[in-house]
């Protein structure tokens, strides 16, 4: 039987984590790529990509619950406001129910609000990150 270098991959990673001794430490990662016939240079490289996108994915959580409070925050203006608006509505012209109009209104942003917060993909998504990401380094300079 012959294996290509994905079904390598994937066989090494189903059996490290079947071992699960815990932690490894710098010189056993060493040990194992010399093992496997990975220059010092390939494994530093691939440690730095591992790193980066350990870094974006932190990023991307981070940034998806900045979104998400944002969210909640727009969700508990429009329940205060629409309850009040309701309550105003039934005690001031309980026989014409004009609350319904802002209460749909504002509904609708909201639904679209929440489509875009948990939406984790395409071209709005990116850019937004993008965008975050940009302000939020620029923050932590001073």
């Amino acid at each position: 039987m012959t294996y290509d270098s994905e079904d390598i991959q994937q066989i090494l990673q189903m059996a490290f984590a079947q071992k699960q001794e815990g932690e490894f430490s710098r010189e056993q990662l060493v040990e194992m790529a010399s093992e496997l016939n990975i220059s010092p240079h390939m494994l530093e490289k691939a440690e730095q990509q591992w790193l980066t996108q350990r870094s974006e994915q932190q990023q991307r959580r981070t940034f998806n619950n900045f979104r998400r409070k944002g969210f909640s925050a727009h969700l508990i203006s429009f329940l205060a406001v629409n309850l009040f608006l309701i309550l105003l509505n039934v005690f001031t012209t309980p026989s014409y129910f004009w609350a319904i109009f802002p209460l749909l209104g504002w509904g609708l942003g909201l639904f679209f609000h929440g489509l875009s917060v948990y939406r984790k993909e395409g071209k709005a998504y990116e850019k937004g990150f993008q965008k975050w990401r940009s302000q939020h380094l620029k923050s932590k300079d001073f």
